[in-house]
């Protein structure tokens, strides 16, 4: 009786993931994979090249420079945060490129910029981006190291410790740019009660509203790469942008034509539903 129970058991086994077969994906995908790809880095190489492609501008934008002279006129820091991601996070990434040229900025107006950290590994890279920005315009003497505080990796003691800079220092402008978690209502709130002008630009939805409600100007999901992208001018990435909305068109192409194929078809035979092996 106990063999038959195992015997049952075992049977009703269900199979491993090391025993399941891999799924192929169609032919069309793979090709449609690849003519992207290729788009992708042919952007690139053409903007290597010294091709001009147009990028959208955005107001946000415009107001950082706004931030940056008002601070400059009250004779105020600012400060600056990319949240509280890693390297692993390409909001990170983003607004370590829009810190590059905020610092230039700072260093040609005698503006202090307070940055800061979450994350320990993000430490470095800020405090060199701050030197060499600083030094490409000659003010190699505004480095503080002090200036580029980390802080903690718990999210309340990092937006505590943030909040003190922006309280004690009385920033007059305040940068929140990269991903960030619930502590983003915590720092547009105190920003906005000091008075300071505040732009926050994140791909993080849940944390979209709060900074509307709260900030001044936002820049919402995908302009917070642009951004990136239209203030260095660096090849890669407005190669990349240009190339990533030339796929998306391609994508939308694609649903559009299916759309209308299976519209008319009402039920029969669908090419483009066939072509990508549905």
């Amino acid at each position: 009786m106990w063999h038959g129970a195992g015997h049952a058991v075992g049977a009703g086994k269900r199979p491993t993931a090391a025993n399941s077969q891999p799924v192929d994906a169609p032919w069309s995908l793979r090709i449609l994979a690849a003519i992207l790809c290729g788009v992708l880095l042919a952007r690139m190489i053409f903007a290597k090249k010294g091709r001009q492609y147009f990028i959208r501008r955005i107001p946000g934008i415009d107001a950082i420079e706004e931030a940056m002279g008002r601070a400059t006129e009250m004779g105020r820091p600012i400060i600056y945060t990319t949240g509280i991601n890693s390297f692993d996070n390409m909001q990170t990434l983003a607004g370590l490129a829009v810190l590059s040229w905020v610092a230039r900025q700072c260093a040609r107006m005698m503006v202090r910029i307070i940055v800061p950290v979450c994350q320990p590994v993000v430490v470095s890279a800020t405090a060199d981006i701050l030197r060499e920005s600083f030094r490409a315009e000659g003010r190699e003497e505004m480095f503080d190291p002090a200036d580029v505080p980390f802080l903690s990796t718990d999210q309340n003691a990092y937006a505590a410790g943030t909040i003190g800079f922006m309280v004690r220092n009385e920033v007059a402008a305040a940068f929140y740019i990269g991903g960030f978690g619930f502590e983003s209502l915590l720092l547009a709130e105190t920003g906005n009660r000091i008075g300071a002008i505040q732009i926050a630009a994140t791909a993080d939805y849940f944390q979209i509203p709060f900074f509307i409600c709260a900030c001044d100007y936002t820049l919402i999901g995908e302009e917070l790469y642009a951004a990136g992208a239209y203030l260095t001018r660096e090849p890669v990435q407005v190669g990349s942008l240009v190339g990533q909305d030339l796929g998306k068109l391609m994508i939308l192409l694609i649903l559009a034509v299916g759309s209308a194929f299976a519209v008319w078809s009402q039920g029969n035979l669908n090419p483009i539903e066939g072509l990508l092996g549905k």
